[in-house]
């Protein structure tokens, strides 16, 4: 039995259609990466699953549970770590873990204990007595992840749990991640790092625009973008726009041009002998080239139409996520 089951499901903010007739499925024990630019749906589609939202249709089952008819159920089984912090900076680690704990029915010894256990699994054990306003970016996002583990959680959504984190506090928040799913976590990622999803996720889909536009493992969506990807960094940037006429006219399509790259996919390894005479024979001097594997943002370029750092205004569901 699939963790998580949606299936058409569609929420509307006035005008705005943040969700349209969109399914996913979950399997336990494995990361699913919801990708998709700023307003594409994703945090819309996570407050329904957290039963922070009520969807306008659809049918959603969590862990066996009929979300619309059983909330209570699935909040039992469920974990969140929205996009901004949910502990309070005035308490300490501690206080923070403590709080939560009793709000969910724990005993103060038990309370006492799973804060305890949570701080030494995140590494927190010499700042538990600190103010949370005491701590480093990567801490807080540490003890926020920590806090919705707090009631062991069987399925944790993750809503963009590493922006703003560092690169080595974003690494070392993916080993923690890759711990808990090894030992039986579900989990349900929202990132707009692609790199991170590639890293941590087993399946992903690909909305915009409120609507799925794409499903599949990370190497299965590569595939669909080409084997390879070809960059050219002309030697003089003025020659750019003729560089990516010269590519078009070889490949049939205009390649992208962003900043001083030209890149293009490659199906085909006897297409970069092809560019290279082609941009000798009109004089285009070239100050680098390279071929390499596709990555998740050539797939994200190619169904979007831009990459991912170029979002869209936030969508209204997204307001205080």
């Amino acid at each position: 039995m699939d963790a998580i089951v949606a299936e058409a499901v569609s929420k509307r903010f006035g005008e705005t259609q943040a969700l349209d007739q969109v399914s996913l499925s979950l399997r336990p024990g494995t990361v699913l990466g919801l990708l998709g630019p700023n307003g594409a749906g994703k945090t819309t589609m996570v407050r329904i699953l957290a039963t922070l939202l009520l969807p306008d249709s659809g049918r959603i089952m969590v862990d066996g549970h009929d979300l619309l008819r059983n909330p209570q159920a699935v909040r039992r089984v469920i974990g969140l770590t929205g996009q901004y912090a949910s502990v309070d900076d005035k308490l300490t680690g501690m206080e923070n873990l403590i709080l939560i704990a009793r709000l969910l029915g724990q005993s103060r010894s038990q309370a006492r204990t799973r804060a305890r256990e949570l701080l030494r699994d995140f590494s927190l054990e010499e700042a538990a007595g600190r103010a949370v306003q005491t701590y480093s970016g990567g801490m807080r996002r540490r003890l926020d992840l920590a806090a919705s583990l707090v009631g062991n959680p069987r399925i944790l959504y993750l809503d963009e749990p590493t922006t703003g984190l560092d690169p080595r506090a974003r690494k070392q928040l993916w080993q923690r991640l890759r711990g808990m799913v090894a030992a039986g976590m579900t989990v349900l990622l929202t990132t707009q790092y692609l790199e991170e999803a590639d890293a941590l996720a087993d399946d992903i889909v690909v909305i915009d625009r409120g609507r799925v536009i794409a499903k599949g493992t990370p190497d299965a969506l590569k595939e669909q973008v080409g084997g390879q990807i070809l960059r050219l960094r002309p030697r003089d940037p003025l020659q750019l726009a003729e560089i990516a006429e010269a590519v078009a006219a070889l490949i049939g399509e205009m390649p992208d041009v962003d900043g001083r790259t030209v890149s293009c996919p490659v199906s085909d390894p006897a297409l970069l002998t092809q560019v290279v005479r082609r941009l000798d024979e009109q004089g285009l001097a070239l100050q680098d080239f390279s071929l390499r594997g596709a990555s998740l943002d050539d797939v994200f370029l190619k169904l979007t139409g831009h990459r991912a750092e170029s979002g869209e205004t936030a969508e209204e569901g997204d307001q205080g996520a």
